[in-house]
């Protein structure tokens, strides 16, 4: 067996089986990457034949943002048959004081509940279900079955972004799961290296994420009375950074009249979406930026578009840039960011800027200031992202399937 599997293409499904993904996270109402993938892996591997559930941790009751298709089994730990729990507020505090001094702690805050409280459920969904191969999410998940529970059960365990953060910032717990899982999947070439230097046997494979393939693309040759920026993301200071749009589009605005700047995306605390709202009264922009919440349709919003900036720190894919790519549209990302960074080929598909306000100042400029620049990038995103298309994305995890049944 090679060290690390490039997964092909294959034609047509192999045995069917019966798959258990497993996100130890919240679902009911995430509107979240990962979350988004959960509900798009189900719905497509049931649409295949295969026997599909979901097992989520939420203390809410109810179905998952993203719609899920008929037939699909959704397990809810904290609310399963007689188990009825929500995170004690306790541990909540215990969480958030922890996490000020060290990530690593704050989950194992997690962890903690969930071996706790959630162990037996988990254990009685393993035994009601019976699944063939059991997909994680993240390794808090493995470690539940592979170590806490010690099934026998092939686990594949998913990395939705650097895996160095794993072994920088996740419980040590955790860490032995990833080398008894059947394998381990990661979304760019560059993180595999971070796979195989703890694990040099590990069965390593890359397959990214789906990415719509739009019909139609953002309409970008023609002259309009606005021109508009979209952002689509959680708002979340540290990590997706906002703020540095508006930061950055405040200093451009006198100079592009024409232009306004769109801002999707919920998960926001109340603090950071008001200390949005007010540095956008704090540059005189309300009516040219705008915090437009959640929605359902995020071809339409980008259709709309004219360039998208996305500002954020770190990633393990970048699906909402890799869509608004998909739809044609020019992009701005940040040099430093991991995924972003592979995503963009500066100058061809997008521009990538030195991080902070002024490298956002500076990229932006050159795209709003000019049409033909933008077209021609836009064309270069849209073809770029091919590669993901979801027959080719869904194949090689098919063929993965396959082959770790027989792990």
């Amino acid at each position: 067996m090679e060290e690390v599997c490039d997964v092909g293409k294959r034609n047509g499904a192999g045995n069917l089986m019966k798959l258990l993904l497993a996100n130890f996270s919240k679902m009911v109402g995430d509107t979240g990457g990962a979350a988004k993938v959960h509900c798009s892996f189900a719905n497509e591997m049931k649409r295949r034949g295969h026997d599909v559930a979901m097992v989520f941790c939420d203390d809410k009751i109810g179905k998952p943002f993203f719609p899920v298709d008929d037939g699909i089994e959704l397990y809810n730990l904290q609310h399963y048959e007689d188990t009825n729990v929500v995170f004690p507020t306790y541990l909540k505090v215990k969480r958030e004081i922890v996490r000020a001094f060290s990530t690593r702690r704050g989950r194992a805050v997690n962890n903690a509940f969930v071996k706790t409280y959630l162990l037996a459920p988990t254990k009685r969904v393993l035994e009601s279900f019976k699944p063939d191969i059991i997909i994680c999410w993240q390794t808090l998940a493995s470690k539940i079955f592979l170590c806490d529970l010690e099934t026998k059960i092939p686990v594949i365990t998913m990395s939705h972004g650097d895996p160095e953060d794993i072994f920088h910032t996740y419980p040590q717990e955790e860490i032995p799961a990833l080398g008894k899982s059947a394998a381990c999947q990661v979304l760019m070439p560059s993180f595999v290296e971070a796979i195989k230097k703890r694990f040099p046997n590990m069965r390593t494979v890359v397959i990214g994420n789906v990415v719509p393939q739009y019909e139609e693309a953002a309409d970008l040759g023609c002259e309009k009375e606005q021109y508009k920026i979209i952002f689509i993301g959680r708002l979340v200071k540290n990590h997706k950074r906002p703020h540095l749009l508006i930061e950055a589009f405040a200093k451009l605005a006198d100079d592009f009249p024409d232009w306004i700047v769109e801002i999707w995306g919920g998960g926001a605390k109340k603090s950071y979406r008001e200390s949005l709202e007010a540095l956008i009264r704090h540059v005189g922009l309300e009516q040219r930026v705008f915090l437009k919440g959640t929605t359902h349709d995020v071809a339409s919003v980008l259709q709309k578009g004219d360039l998208f900036v996305f500002p954020s720190a770190f990633e393990g894919f970048g699906l909402t840039l890799a869509e608004a790519m998909s739809m044609g549209l020019p992009v701005v990302g940040c040099k430093s960011c991991v995924a972003v960074n592979e995503l963009i080929q500066d100058c061809v598909n997008g521009l990538l800027a030195e991080d902070g306000v002024d490298g956002m100042v500076q990229s932006m400029k050159m795209l709003m200031e000019n049409q033909k620049m933008r077209v021609k990038m836009g064309m270069a995103a849209r073809e770029s992202m091919r590669q993901y298309e979801a027959s080719v994305i869904w194949d090689e995890w098919e063929s993965l399937l396959d082959e770790c049944r027989k792990y």
